[in-house]
């Protein structure tokens, strides 16, 4: 196969036509200039060593040059064959809760924010594991299928917020159902599921969802993030001020840390819980205990380095250019005695 490394460079060849017209510009005003002096052929007799064409072979030449040093700076590159590599890890899902009580700032600059950074810095560490985002808050959602591509996780994980979801609540047992199927089919790697949430949950019987995957083999771990004593929720009124979110009677709601369900739930799936803190999330932690798991091969499929080929378009340039240099505009004074064609 073949590709160009900087392809945007060849962008650089738009300006071989206006060098090709001015070349036609060229020899026209030239002859245009010689036609001012008199007839051409006295003039051509008093300059015996004026060549026409070799000041365009030149010109050409060094345009030939420009078009290889463009293809060069493009970095073409040919290789690219398929090939399989076997790696030993896990599967990991992340469900990460994005509803409205997940900005409160108990936890700083807030628990989504904080869950955010955390996430990041636990797929820094990644080496040969699969991860997939789920977020949840009334219903769950799948962010990022399961993969072992680390820079586009990171990538969705910077547009997650609870914008992105059109239900708001809790459902972490929706969480854990989708999580549970979307572990890549037949695959006999370990998994696990991590749910990232306060706790709240309004929706379902997360419980039973956790022992349903427990018995598929998928650990569920939960990590707590939030204080047991809670925070209010902000909000933004009508008028771009920061308040906070209020019930019916007009009363501050505070978001608490529900220990308790995700104890719970961490039990019912085999799991362990772990409450974060302002100091640690506590990922590193339930990462440590996915690393006890047995890790199984998993084949994937990657490609090859493709082979870097730039400098034989730098070497042809360089040929180019050192024809150019020896190419002189006028006539060879010994070449143009020899008459092959004359008696």
């Amino acid at each position: 196969m073949f590709r160009f490394g900087n392809i945007n460079n060849l962008y650089f060849l738009i300006a071989i036509p206006v060098l090709l017209i001015l070349l036609i510009f060229i020899i026209y005003r030239k002859r245009k200039d010689l036609n001012r002096f008199g007839d051409r052929e006295i003039i051509t007799q008093l300059m015996p060593e004026a060549s026409s064409g070799r000041p365009v072979i030149k010109y050409v030449i060094q345009i030939l040059a420009v078009i290889a040093l463009i293809i060069g700076i493009a970095r073409p590159q040919f290789g690219s064959k398929l090939r399989e590599v076997k790696r030993e890890g896990v599967e990991i899902i992340i469900a990460l809760d994005v509803s409205n009580s997940m900005l409160a700032e108990d936890i700083q600059p807030n628990r989504l924010e904080r869950a955010k950074q955390a996430i990041a810095k636990l797929v820094d560490q990644m080496v040969n594991d699969k991860i997939g985002l789920i977020v949840f808050a009334g219903n769950a959602y799948i962010q990022m299928p399961i993969t072992t591509d680390y820079v586009s996780a990171k990538m969705f994980l910077s547009t997650i917020s609870p914008e992105i979801v059109p239900v708001q609540g809790t459902a972490i047992g929706s969480a854990i159902e989708l999580g549970t199927k979307s572990f890549t089919p037949m695959a006999e790697s370990s998994k696990a599921l991590i749910v990232i949430t306060d706790g709240e949950n309004h929706e379902d019987d997360a419980v039973q969802a956790a022992q349903l995957a427990a018995e598929k083999d998928i650990k569920v771990h939960t990590i707590g993030i939030g204080l047991p004593e809670g925070a209010p929720i902000p909000v933004t009124n009508p008028s771009e001020q920061k308040t906070y979110l209020k019930d019916r009677d007009g009363n501050i709601v505070v978001s608490k840390l529900n220990e308790r369900m995700l104890q719970q739930i961490a039990d019912a799936g085999n799991g362990v819980y772990i409450r974060s803190t302002d100091t640690r999330l506590g990922l590193n932690t339930v990462f440590d205990e996915i690393n006890k798991m047995e890790k199984q091969e998993m084949d994937v499929r990657i490609y090859s380095d493709y082979d870097e080929r730039f400098q034989y378009a730098f070497g042809l340039a360089l040929i180019l250019l050192l024809a150019d240099l020896f190419i002189l505009e006028r006539k060879n004074r010994w070449l143009s005695r020899i008459k092959l064609f004359e008696k």
